[in-house]
């Protein structure tokens, strides 16, 4: 994916926040749409799904969870990475993003750089092949689960499972380091590909969501008490 065929959405209110996200982004290359009204931008997405969107907490008309949410119910949108922006020290709300399906956070005030390193890292974690390619080489099978790196796909059962980016990533990381324990600042570290801020907390909420989605992760990802998780060698056989 080329960042000039790249679509992003900026919901933001702040014209001056939205000005400084739009041009850095530009200037990064990318395609750049923005909107200040939370149910404007439901209608924009639903008319054109974006690649990745930038999305405010606190709108008018219809707030940023709200829209998260919406994002995730939808077949069309269930994957779009989405980066949430929210004010410093709320951590109540970032997490209830997270809960919502967000990506990634960051809070005001913000690095423009910064930024655009998330957006970028993100978009490479969230390119797909076109629906119907065959399962690669690399596919990883872990019991009922098969992760497909190159593909960036996941089933279960045969049936797919839609994983938001950091879910994917985080997925394939505990595939790739099975049986070991995991500290939650190794993950973040690790998963996140940045010195992340936010607090461990961010890791229980994707494993909690990878758990959901991927009932056999269920007993399969042991949480290590106070420190951080482990997936088991081989998951649990079913019982009897």
């Amino acid at each position: 994916m080329t960042s000039m065929a790249t679509r992003i959405l900026v919901v933001e209110d702040d014209p001056d926040i939205a000005d400084l996200v739009r041009r850095y982004l530009e200037k990064a290359g990318y395609l750049v749409d923005v909107w200040n009204s939370g149910r404007d931008a439901l209608v924009a997405i639903a008319a054109k799904p974006p690649d990745l969107m930038v999305l405010d907490l606190m709108l008018p008309h219809v707030d940023g969870l709200e829209i998260c949410r919406a994002v995730r119910a939808s077949p069309a949108t269930a994957a779009t990475p989405i980066i949430m922006l929210t004010a410093r020290g709320d951590e109540a709300e970032r997490i209830v993003g997270l809960e919502m399906g967000a990506d990634d956070y960051i809070a005001k005030p913000f690095s423009p750089n910064e930024l655009v390193a998330r957006v970028r890292a993100l978009l490479r974690r969230a390119h797909r092949e076109p629906p119907g390619a065959t399962m690669s080489a690399s596919a990883i099978t872990y019991g009922s689960i098969v992760l497909d790196p190159d593909r960036h796909t996941v089933s279960i059962d045969g049936s797919p499972a839609t994983l938001t980016a950091k879910e994917f990533l985080l997925l394939s990381y505990l595939l790739a380091h099975r049986g070991r324990v995991l500290s939650r600042d190794t993950l973040l570290t690790d998963v996140w590909g940045y010195r992340y801020t936010g607090g461990t907390r961010t890791v229980d909420v994707h494993v909690r969501r990878l758990r959901e989605k991927l009932p056999p992760l269920g007993d399969a990802l042991v949480t290590i008490k106070q420190f951080g998780y482990k997936l088991l060698e081989q998951p649990p056989a079913p019982a009897l």
